[in-house]
């Protein structure tokens, strides 16, 4: 997972995502759900989420031990949240260089259900504005990619069609709720969208204009995509998928929680 860095009211920075969903869930309940059998494909479901517990730990040992330190509404809030995530809508960001614009889609991601976004930074950095994106930065999973080429195969191997932006785009807002799995790219703020980008993606959409600007700033035509793009999607997540952003919602939840798991396994 990409580490996330802060700007402007900054705090140290705390690795990974806490806990990745905002409405990812389906119809089931994730406090309940049971896993796939081993071997089943678990991993290709976890495909893009972070692990804030060490390795020894499993997200069953975790729910099993930090379950009963939650308060109950904390609980039924977190389920809630967890059940109308998405896992078929993404984003792809091509190098933004304004941090502002970065947590404001960010934000973006979390208030439409979008629990992962990719990002193609030149340091592995993606820094954010704290105050803009108002701590939703802790429940968006942020996937870095080294190159065009990296991003674009690691989507399409996951079943994404890439969706290009684009003033003269053959495709508009309405039309993309009806696109099964799709990976929408946002160009840098000065030079657009990358090559290899234009070139992988197969269609474009654009944002129909009135006025005499022929488009907005990109964390605005972030955010109406997403409205578009999510509408009437219902929370889509695979069942491994729901129970591991639970026991990170829950890992989040408790107060050094790293150190109270620790202290059951020195017992």
């Amino acid at each position: 997972m990409l580490e996330l860095g802060r700007v402007g009211r900054s705090r140290p920075n705390q690795g990974t995502a806490c806990y990745g969903a905002v409405n990812m869930f389906g119809d089931g309940d994730p406090r309940s759900s049971e896993l796939p059998a081993p071997g089943s494909g678990g991993a290709g479901q976890l495909a893009g989420l972070s692990t804030p517990w060490d390795a020894s730990w499993t997200a069953e040992r975790v729910i099993s031990h930090l379950e009963p330190l939650v308060l109950e509404r904390r609980r039924a809030r977190i389920a809630e949240v967890i059940a109308s995530r998405l896992g078929s809508v993404t984003l792809l960001l091509d190098e933004l260089a304004d941090p502002h614009n970065r947590a404001a889609i960010v934000r973006s991601c979390d208030a439409f259900g979008v629990q992962e976004l990719h990002a193609l930074q030149p340091a592995g950095q993606f820094a954010v504005h704290h105050g803009v994106a108002a701590g939703t930065e802790r429940w968006v999973d942020i996937n870095p990619h080294g190159g065009p080429g990296e991003a674009v195969e690691h989507l399409r191997s996951r079943g994404f069609e890439l969706i290009g932006t684009h003033p003269q785009g053959q495709l508009v807002p309405d039309d993309l709720a009806g696109l099964p799995r799709i990976a929408l790219i946002l160009g840098n703020e000065h030079r657009g969208i990358d090559a290899v980008f234009a070139g992988a993606a197969r269609r474009s959409v654009r944002i129909p204009m009135r006025g005499f600007v022929e488009s907005l700033n990109v964390s605005v035509s972030a955010a109406v995509l997403l409205a578009a793009a999510t509408r009437g999607r219902k929370g889509d997540l695979e069942p491994l998928a729901r129970r591991h952003l639970y026991a990170r919602a829950l890992f989040c939840s408790v107060p050094r929680a790293a150190s109270v798991l620790d202290a059951f396994n020195s017992r």
